[in-house]
This record gives structure tokens, C-alpha cells and sequence, in this order.
């Protein structure tokens, strides 16, 4: 099971190199590496209509999704519902980060896993 969960964790973590591929005027990650709100913003926002874009946002949403999953899974934690990651979702959770504060200094990756994690009712202990 360990090893079913690294290889899981490992396609996610790949999944994620696909930023790359964004063009050089894309938004910037942050500072630390990190994928940044403004990142994900911007994919949601062209991704209708790029498929570049859409490929980039599928990748990274699924990525997060089952990466989230793997990890509830592996810490034994019930949830109420569903784990659940859409577009629609997505820009709802960031949405407010981006008005808030910097967005290209924000990490979206832990805004998403807050988010999935309290719509789906999990009860974390911390």
C-alpha cells in the first residue's frame, strides 16, 4: 500500500511539472517555487479557450485532487462527503484570495486542499 501511495503522490507531483510548459508571459510562480493564486487564476481564465490552458488546469486540479485523496486515504480520516475538485470550485476557493492580497505571492495548492477538504466535511485533528 506505501508504495501504491508514492507512485500516486509521484504521477501527481508530474502532473504539476506541466506548468512548465505555460508560455513565459504567464503569471509567475511565487518566490518559493510555489504555484502561485495568480497562476491559477490565469489558467482558469484562458482555459476555456486555449487548450494549452486547459490542458495545464486539468492536470494541476487532478493532481491536487488525488494527491488530497491519497493523503485523507492514508491518515485514516473520515469525511462526510465526496472529495471534490472542479474549476467551478477551484475559482471559488482562490476568488477571495485574490482580492485579499498579493496573488502571485500566494500559494494556491494549500487554498485548495483547505477548501476540498472542509466542503467534503472532513474532521482533521491538528
Amino acid at each position: 500500500m506505501p508504495s501504491r501511495i508514492f507512485a500516486t503522490a509521484l504521477l501527481a507531483a508530474s502532473a504539476l511539472t506541466c506548468l512548465a510548459i505555460l508560455p513565459a508571459k504567464a503569471a509567475p510562480s511565487t518566490s518559493r517555487g510555489e504555484i502561485s493564486v495568480a497562476q491559477v487564476m490565469e489558467m482558469l481564465d484562458k482555459a476555456p479557450h486555449e487548450a494549452t490552458a486547459r490542458q495545464v488546469l486539468v492536470a494541476y486540479l487532478a493532481g491536487v485532487g488525488e494527491t488530497t485523496g491519497v493523503l485523507i486515504r492514508a491518515a485514516r480520516t473520515t469525511c462526510q462527503g465526496p472529495l471534490a475538485l472542479t474549476d467551478r470550485a477551484a475559482h471559488q476557493a482562490l476568488k477571495a484570495a485574490a482580492r485579499q492580497g498579493n496573488s502571485a505571492e500566494t500559494a494556491a495548492t494549500p487554498l485548495l486542499v483547505d477548501d476540498m477538504i472542509k466542503r467534503a466535511g472532513c474532521s482533521l485533528s491538528r
